[in-house]
């Protein structure tokens, strides 16, 4: 037996010490028959000097022999703006690279680009090498890199960060932020390049931002822009002649700019206009992907306009397009589309008039509770008093949304409450459970209601895409009162309303 074990273990003893004294010669040369999962590898458009998402690049050995690469390297050498790790060793070149047979090894890609020129973009390239000729193969690497104006808390110049308290939650804790105060070089965004933040950006009090057509601004997480008392943001955007470019729109969105985020909310966090700001006003503007599109809050006494919103679109956000507290608010041709919660929330009271406005919750990255447009006298933490609902007028709008109801009317049976609906679609159950609150949706009531239409098909194109042009199939068509439509007489893309106007921020058209 002692004998049988001795034996045993010196066979094992032999195995092991073969296998760690195995030389290069057991592999066989590469010979040019690597295989890849991509030929070309598209990272996706960056902002100059800062670091790009990782991408994997997969190299096969199909053959039935294990074999060596001779060499891995960049073509343009230790100059390069990529940066690769081939099976976990970072580096830029790397010798004698060993794959079993049917194996694979995985090669990750970076990149952090430099623009030393005049241009905004810059298209740069470079080419991963396998082995040497004559059996060299390659994978090119491509990355379009964009010039920006980037704005920091802290900067060269001394500027130091703030803490900003911007609300109490539904606990009753104050929520803080932090924010940084534009100077005064800085409040005019052109479209020159791109702008991305880093924090709030705070508009100090008795200073106005401009922001030119066509700019493009990018915020980081927890980040967004604040207008304080006193301050003014104005959003001159325009008509855009090319409905994919976009190129007189201002757009606010994240900085992740990889295809995978296009549709993500909640990436940064909001558009503040505090109380106090007056006479602000947003022109072809779209807010998309935030937290919060935008939250205004007004004064008391509601003498002046808080906002005056044209020609815009916010969606895809996480909580609210527009959370509204006690502000005072003119709306048109406004498109409110999927939110993790209301697409429209007034709170507290206030003052409102909408006009030829798509107010459209078709939010699918989750269950939401709250219908698509929701008004009170309260806030919704219940903190506080409520305040007076001087007017919340809804005229040739669409209410509407994937939830079985989308309006919810919430008074508190002590302020003011005034709403009405004109020439007007609204989503609503009609079988809902009677409830003290119900004279709110008599819908044949022209205290509150004029010729709407409840429920029926309005045949957006794509709803779950956010697109809310409607076909030439949808019961709104025609629906809409000659003498708001005047008052109003381009819909969002500058088609001239007929004398019979649709309602919602578009007229019909045949789909594309």
């Amino acid at each position: 037996m002692r004998i049988r074990i001795l034996i045993t273990f010196s066979l094992l003893f032999a195995l092991i010490w073969s296998a760690s004294c195995r030389k290069d010669f057991d592999y066989a040369p590469s010979a040019g028959n690597l295989s890849f999962s991509k030929d070309t590898v598209f990272l996706d458009t960056v902002f100059a000097e800062i670091g790009s998402s990782t991408f994997i690049l997969k190299v096969y050995n199909n053959t039935r022999d294990d074999v060596i690469i001779p060499s891995i390297s960049l073509k343009n050498g230790s100059e390069s703006f990529y940066r690769l790790n081939v099976d976990g060793v970072a580096g830029k070149k790397f010798t004698r690279i060993t794959i079993y047979a049917q194996d694979s090894l995985f090669i990750l890609i970076e990149t952090t680009i430099a623009i030393t020129d005049e241009s905004n973009e810059l298209l740069y390239t470079d080419v991963i090498l396998f082995d040497n000729e004559p059996h060299q193969q390659s994978v090119e690497l491509i990355t379009l890199a964009r010039d920006a104006i980037f704005l920091f808390p802290m900067d060269e110049t001394g500027r130091e960060p703030e803490t900003v308290a911007l609300y109490t939650d539904d606990a009753g804790n104050q929520i803080e932020v932090t924010g940084f105060k534009f100077k005064d070089e800085e409040l005019n965004f052109t479209n020159n390049k791109a702008y991305v933040i880093y924090g709030y950006g705070i508009v100090p009090e008795e200073k106005e931002l401009i922001i030119d057509a066509g700019a493009r601004v990018y915020f980081h997480k927890n980040s967004g822009i604040i207008v304080e008392n006193g301050a003014v943001i104005t959003v001159n955007g325009t008509l855009s002649e090319n409905e994919e470019l976009l190129e007189g729109e201002v757009v606010f969105e994240g900085d992740r700019l990889e295809p995978e985020y296009s549709e993500i909310p909640g990436q940064w966090g909001a558009l503040w206009i505090r109380k106090g700001s007056t006479n602000n006003s947003l022109n072809h503007l779209t807010i998309r992907n935030a937290e919060i599109g935008l939250f205004a809050e007004g004064e008391s006494n509601l003498s002046a306009k808080t906002l005056t919103i044209k020609n815009s679109q916010i969606y895809n956000n996480s909580r609210h397009n527009i959370w509204s507290n006690n502000a005072k608010i003119v709306a048109e041709n406004l498109i409110l589309g999927g939110a993790g919660s209301s697409a429209l929330l007034c709170e507290n009271g206030g003052s409102y008039s909408f006009t030829h406005c798509t107010i459209a919750n078709y939010w699918n990255k989750g269950f939401r509770t709250n219908a698509a447009l929701e008004i009170k006298n309260s806030a919704s933490n219940n903190l506080g008093t409520g305040f007076d609902l001087i007017q919340a007028d809804f005229k040739n709008c669409i209410i509407d949304g994937n939830n079985l109801s989308e309006v919810s009317l919430i008074p508190n049976g002590e302020n003011i409450f005034n709403f009405n609906f004109k020439n007007s679609f609204i989503k609503f159950s009609l079988s809902q459970p009677s409830t003290e609150l119900n004279d709110l949706y008599n819908f044949v009531n022209s205290e509150f209601y004029f010729d709407v239409i409840i429920n029926g098909s309005v045949d957006y194109f794509h709803s779950s895409e956010n697109n809310f042009k409607i076909g030439l199939a949808s019961e709104v068509i025609g629906k809409g009162d000659l003498n708001t439509a005047n008052s109003v007489p381009f819909d969002i893309i500058g088609t001239q309303r007929s004398s019979a106007p649709d309602l919602g921020a578009f007229q019909a058209k045949e789909r594309e």
